[in-house]
């Protein structure tokens, strides 16, 4: 009981969580109140990626909660956009990406945090292929995420289960040393190369739950998106130097 109550005083209020928002006015209003309800959690990013539904409006409902911070951008960028635009906001310890749906649960924030505030990692992704309970999935998707995991890891030359995942947590100093200009989901491979590139950071994989959302349901990522990845695969991993992907030299930042 002392241990569990020493965590969750060293955890608290240590998380900024930086949640891209476009057209998700069914589950704003919930997943932001979830999120808020985690003791974790110091400030909360939302960026409004030019919804054309009611989800701005929606999150009005926050404009006075000091804990929020509300981003409204007037033409949609996409989300690579709106997370580089949250990762400059952020002032907390630690840097959390939250999507503004309920495939991810906060309920997971102390397993993503537990390395962090151990010192023994740099940054954390939160892996949904590591024989965790969850919904079943679907097969092409799964798959089409584990064969561009692969490719990441022969280019990158850093073995993870679970590259596209959205749980990625960081210390806040090294996600505002990368130099990031993906837009749409190329993002996560963007980050993941150059993160691998450092050869510096500690980089850990720890088990999540997942529950995905149909498309019917909103989920955007396609097979158009998949196609662009192994692009950004090869262009982020072998052709972009380490001046056009980090701000300092780590020796500065670590």
């Amino acid at each position: 009981m002392m241990n569990d109550t020493a965590n969750t005083c060293e955890s608290a209020g240590v998380l900024s969580v930086v949640m891209p928002a476009y057209n998700e006015e069914n589950s704003i209003i919930k997943i932001i109140d979830t999120v808020l309800a985690r003791p974790e959690v110091g400030e909360l990013i939302v960026v409004n990626d030019a919804s054309t539904d009611g989800t701005w409006e929606k999150l009005q409902t926050f404009k006075d909660n000091s804990v929020v911070k509300l981003i409204n951008v007037e033409k949609n960028q996409g989300k690579g956009a709106a997370l580089i635009r949250g990762f400059k906001e952020a002032t907390k310890k630690y840097v959390l990406v939250q999507d503004a749906d309920f495939e991810y649960s906060p309920e997971d924030y102390p397993v993503v945090l537990a390395p962090l505030l151990a010192g023994k990692a740099d940054v954390v992704y939160g892996s949904r292929f590591m024989s965790t309970p969850g919904q079943v999935r679907y097969f092409g998707h799964e798959m089409g995420n584990k064969v561009l995991t692969f490719f990441s890891n022969v280019f990158s030359d850093i073995h993870l289960s679970d590259m596209e995942t959205c749980y990625k947590c960081f210390r806040r100093e090294v996600i505002q040393n990368l130099k990031l200009n993906s837009c749409r989901f190329g993002i996560e491979v963007e980050m993941t190369a150059k993160l691998a590139k450092s050869r510096r950071l500690r980089i850990w994989d720890v088990p999540i739950s997942y529950a995905p959302r149909r498309y019917d349901e909103g989920k955007k990522i396609g097979w158009k998106d998949g196609v662009a990845a192994f692009f950004h695969i090869v262009r982020y991993n072998m052709f972009t130097s380490e001046a056009n992907s980090f701000v300092k030299p780590w020796d500065e930042v670590l």
